[in-house]
């Protein structure tokens, strides 16, 4: 659950923090990143200090391994990686005229070789916007983000996957972990945070 929620229900009893055995932080390094890190510690603190964590991340800067290792004890690392992805994409920015910025898009998204795009926005009410938006303009579009059900977000991807829409909209944290072959563009239709993202 969430850090909130792990909180929550450890305060009404629910959940007795002295019997887990075993931790698991899924995107440790975001969790860590926005601001979690006092939650993560208070859930923890009566956790057994023998117990077994397992931290799972896409990406593990320094700052954050040295928080994470606060948490470990003899550390094991064990990276999975196909191919060094970042060698193999190519980066550019597309200048826009103020007021065009949908316009822009939606020209780009007209060319050919962008056949599988994923954009990313920054809020979960501007992507669904946005989605909506390119929907209208012909551009077949479905939007991922924290307000949808899993089941919607599940019926996005799929569709998205299987090709029968040829963008979709996400904010970073709800496009997480997804795995899609041949996208051919991604596109940050609203600057990310920091230069990682």
């Amino acid at each position: 659950g969430t850090p909130g929620r792990v909180i929550d229900l450890i305060d009404r009893g629910i959940i007795r923090p002295e019997l887990i055995a075993s931790i698991v932080l899924d995107e440790a390094d975001r969790m860590l990143d926005m601001g979690f890190i006092h939650d993560i510690r208070r859930i923890l603190r009566d956790v057994p200090a023998q117990r077994h964590t397992l931290c799972f991340s896409a990406t593990m800067p320094p700052e954050i391994e040295r928080l994470v290792g606060d948490f470990l004890h003899d550390p094991i690392t064990v990276s999975v990686r196909k191919r060094d992805v970042t060698s193999t994409v190519s980066q550019d920015v597309v200048r826009y005229i103020p007021n065009e910025k949908f316009n822009t898009l939606t020209m780009l998204l007209a060319k050919p070789e962008l056949r599988r795009v994923i954009v990313f926005g920054e809020r979960k009410h501007s992507v669904q916007r946005l989605a909506r938006d390119l929907d209208r303009a012909g551009v077949k579009a479905d939007a991922i983000h924290g307000n949808k059900t899993h089941q919607q977000r599940q019926r996005a991807l799929n569709q998205f996957k299987s090709g029968a829409i040829q963008v979709l909209v996400a904010t970073d944290v709800a496009a997480r972990g997804i795995h899609v072959d041949d996208v051919s563009h991604v596109i940050n239709y609203d600057l990310p945070a920091t230069k990682e993202d």
